[in-house]
């Protein structure tokens, strides 16, 4: 079965992903692409359902595992009694086809190896018919082909529906694997140096890492986080995912299993934010191409997610072959979100417009043409209830958080208009701003106990309204605020970190329209510790934002949401809405001048 969510290690190409066991097994991967089918789903299952495992014979976690500094290059070592052994798994940034090498190598005694490859196609349905040529073994099934090349030495035979090999490694002798995909009606695959392929990945890696401004005390946090966040990115177009995996639960169990593989505005749009924040901007540049493509057409046509080549069409079925991660089900692939109607993104989106320019990227006329179309889509329809920042499925609804991102979409596209002297009808959207903020601050607010809530007219709390300040919607000192972080601090409490919201009781239906309760949702806490800095305490913030991260594992990973009663993590992971709370939160706290995105100054307009 497969391991705890923690136990899952990050390997990526900048096209797609894998996780890897700390029993070096391989139990997720889609190829070619991050929201491709999978061909190990063994993550939603059982290796069964698509896995590769390469250790010492006898199984058994590794010793210790470490990536090598500033790359997503992993090694594992295994002591054993007879010699140590240690793997190197790592997805090369791909010149044309997607690989997976793995490099066993001896460092002292003997250590039997064995390895069991057990590909599965179309998420763990389609078992491959494999055959050998030379020194590789080629699953093929439908459009699909992996090529397994092994080296001289190393025999493989079929065994339950797998590649088995067993050998020998001594101190000094290193034995590549590559897996490569390419599709099946390729009769050959290019030869590959592993050695040169590891090389290369390595000063890839740290090439781009070096770029990090980030000086503080949590560098190392910090630029894991981004080196992870970078991971999402899918290179040819630009996109963002939102986590590599699917339908890892949000509660053991339960329901609430998604499938996080593409591009949400919203997230991709707070992930550029925090790697302009870290001094990238080439991501910002590229992020917005890929924005222009994904929602050329009429504004009113804004999905909340898109595929990461901008594909607007994203299905969500039913995998009912999948038992589910610890008996998760449903298994979900594709999202029905892609229906919602989300106010939020207009704001998140045009924030980021306004970061990239601030960074020196430059205002396009194309770029000025889009914030005006969505614009005016806001203007007639910003009053319309929403599903809101958390997708419910239990009918639209009045959010405050939507309103406040309609606010803060005026408001940057103000201060852009005025700083840039770009033509817009910039009364007009100083009266949206202004009529958005009243309303707000009008029906959002429970005027009894004098805190924000989660909709119009309601009493629930909701942790998204720590961003109150943090957009700038009200001053951090104002009163309304303090008492609305307070609330959300006791109201949403789950064993010292922050619920987004109140689910149902006793596994009934809450207001989000789903049953069973989920985890503290971890970017909520780093939330908090921003909304304390902001409010003047700055050591509690301190000690929460270190409770996070205690909660990483020990290659400084992060998943959606945390359980405080079994100290372990669930959803979907890594999450770039978490790592990106840590890097912004680690930046809020240190307080450095030069991490400030609008460093570099404003750019031209073109």
């Amino acid at each position: 079965m497969a391991g705890r969510i923690e136990d899952y290690a990050l390997l990526g190409d900048l096209q797609t992903a894998a996780l890897v066991g700390r029993d070096g097994s391989v139990d997720w991967l889609c190829l070619p692409r991050f929201d491709s089918p999978s061909c190990f789903a063994g993550l939603l299952g059982s290796d069964r359902h698509g896995a590769w495992r390469l250790a010492p014979e006898g199984g058994g976690p590794c010793t210790e595992r470490r990536y090598l500094p500033e790359t997503l290059v992993l090694e594992s070592l295994w002591r054993t009694p007879t010699g140590t052994v240690r793997i190197t798994d790592f997805m090369p940034q791909r010149d044309r086809l997607p690989r997976l090498v793995r490099l066993v190598e001896g460092l002292s005694g003997t250590v039997r190896m064995r390895g069991a490859l057990r590909l599965r196609f179309n998420h763990g349905r389609i078992e491959p018919w494999v055959r050998r040529t030379d020194h590789h073994r080629i699953a093929v099934a439908g459009p699909d082909a992996a090529w397994l090349r092994v080296p001289p030495g190393v025999h493989t035979w079929g065994e339950d529906g797998a590649t088995v090999s067993d050998f020998t490694v001594r101190a000094g002798e290193q034995v590549p694997f590559v897996l490569t995909w390419q599709p099946s009606h390729h009769t050959t695959t290019p030869r590959t140096d592993p050695a040169g392929l590891l090389a290369s990945t390595v000063r890839r890696w740290q090439d781009w890492a070096a770029g990090c401004r980030y000086q503080g005390p949590y560098r190392d946090q910090v630029l894991r986080s981004l080196i992870t966040l970078k991971a999402l990115t899918y290179d040819p177009t630009g996109g963002i995912v939102a986590a590599p995996t699917a339908s890892l639960p949000e509660h053991p169990g339960g329901e609430r299993n998604w499938d996080y593989r593409f591009c949400w505005l919203r997230d991709s749009s707070l992930t550029l934010a925090a790697l302009l924040r870290g001094g990238f901007r080439e991501e910002a540049a590229a992020w917005r191409k890929w924005l222009l493509r994904a929602i050329a057409g009429d504004p009113g046509d804004l999905q909340a997610v898109y595929g990461v080549a901008g594909e607007r069409t994203l299905p969500e079925t039913l995998a009912d072959w999948l038992p589910g991660y610890q008996g998760s089900t449903p298994v979900r692939f594709g999202n029905a979100a892609v229906h919602q109607l989300q106010l939020d993104v207009y704001g998140e989106v045009l924030d980021t417009l306004e970061l990239s320019w601030q960074a020196g990227v430059p205002m396009e006329r194309q770029v000025w043409g889009l914030l005006r179309s969505l614009m005016a889509f806001l203007e007639l329809h910003w009053r319309e209830p929403d599903e809101g920042l958390w997708e419910v499925r239990g009918g639209k609804r009045q959010f405050v958080h939507s309103k406040m991102m309609v606010w803060v979409a005026a408001d940057r596209a103000v201060r852009l208009a005025e700083a840039t002297g770009l033509p817009a009808p910039l009364e007009r959207w100083r009266a949206l701003r202004d009529a958005v903020h009243g309303e707000v601050c009008e029906y959002g607010y429970d005027h009894h106990r004098g805190v924000f809530v989660q909709a119009y007219g309601e009493r629930e709390l909701d942790a998204a309204t720590l961003l109150l300040a943090k957009y700038g919607f009200l001053p951090a000192e104002d009163p309304r605020v303090v008492r609305t972080v307070d609330a959300v601090r006791s109201g949403l409490d789950h064993g010292g970190f922050v619920r987004r919201y109140r689910t149902g009781p006793d596994g009934l239906p809450g207001s989000d329209g789903l049953a069973g309760p989920e985890g503290a949702f971890l970017a909520c806490s780093f939330w908090l510790a921003d909304a304390l800095t902001a409010t003047g305490r700055r050591e509690q913030a301190r000690e929460l934002f270190e409770r996070v991260l205690a909660l990483t594992n020990d290659l400084g990973l992060l998943a959606e949401e945390y359980d405080p009663r079994t100290g372990h993590q669930l959803g979907n992971a890594p999450q770039a809405f978490t790592h990106v709370g840590l890097v912004n939160t680690a930046f809020a706290l240190d307080g450095d001048e030069a991490a400030d995105p609008t460093a570099v100054g404003p750019a031209a307009v073109r």
